[in-house]
């Protein structure tokens, strides 16, 4: 274990705690998780396109002013509670368990997101890819995501051009998993890419390895590694291309 506090714990899987990297501004609070850090030595915060998985908390009647995001791309993703966004585009749109949002920032992409006084507090996680190029086109997706199957993997993007509801401008694919308490399934994966995975809620043994609630891991073998819940579980997989080129200009996800 290095001073981060990453750890590797079996062959080609690290585990980072709890990340300490975190921002308070009163209604809105987060926690910045940087998978590169999972990699004791790794000279980089993020792990090839993925930046940052950012914890996310809005209590009710919350306002995040309108602001710019340039060269990332920001998915956010809420599994229980509403996401509130408007933009200079002219969209109002209701982010929460059946739907995602992604912005494509590109050249600029200007937004607000909120909470009303009504709504419950909302935790979720905001997802920050590095695209493949600067400047791209910028624009936004809110599409509808298919029906949660318990202790199954649900895609919910990836690449542009692939099978997923949604997609992102590099080799990242991000899906989510509900799993019960004592229920197993395989990690994603795609040959010759890595695979890092967050606990958003329970605990669960990624191989032999435990992660518990808000813990990571990442797995950087080949072959299938068993998830088992060891109480009732949410696990958001991505699966990325450490090798895919990569820019590094973004707002937040540089």
């Amino acid at each position: 274990m290095d001073d981060s506090g990453s750890a590797q714990t079996g062959s080609g899987i690290y585990t980072a705690p709890r990340t300490d990297v975190s921002q308070n501004q009163g209604t809105f609070r987060i926690h910045f998780n940087f998978p590169g850090r999972a990699v004791p030595g790794h000279d980089d915060h993020g792990y090839g396109p993925l930046a940052t998985v950012v914890e996310s908390f809005m209590d009710p009647g919350t306002l995040i002013r309108m602001h710019q995001h340039r060269n990332e791309e920001i998915v956010s993703w809420v599994p229980d509670g509403v996401m509130r966004h408007d933009d200079r585009q002219g969209n109002e749109l209701v982010t929460d368990s059946e739907h995602l949002l992604v912005m494509n920032a590109g050249s600029g992409f200007w937004h607000a997101e909120e909470t009303l006084a009504d709504d419950p507090p909302l935790r979720m996680l905001q997802i920050f890819v590095r695209p493949h190029s600067l400047d791209l086109e910028p624009g936004i997706q809110h599409e509808p995501i298919p029906d949660q199957v318990r202790n199954e993997w649900r895609h919910l993007l990836g690449p542009d051009g692939c099978d997923a509801p949604l997609s992102v401008r590099n080799d990242v694919h991000v899906s989510d998993c509900r799993l019960d308490a004592g229920a197993a399934t395989t990690l994603p994966s795609r040959p010759g890419w890595d695979t890092y995975c967050y606990v958003f809620e329970g605990a669960v043994d990624v191989g032999e390895t435990a992660v518990g609630y808000t813990e990571s891991a990442l797995v950087t073998d080949d072959g299938d590694v068993p998830v088992t819940a060891t109480e009732d579980s949410t696990v958001v997989a991505f699966v990325i291309d450490p090798d895919a080129p990569v820019t590094r200009e973004g707002t937040i996800g540089r």
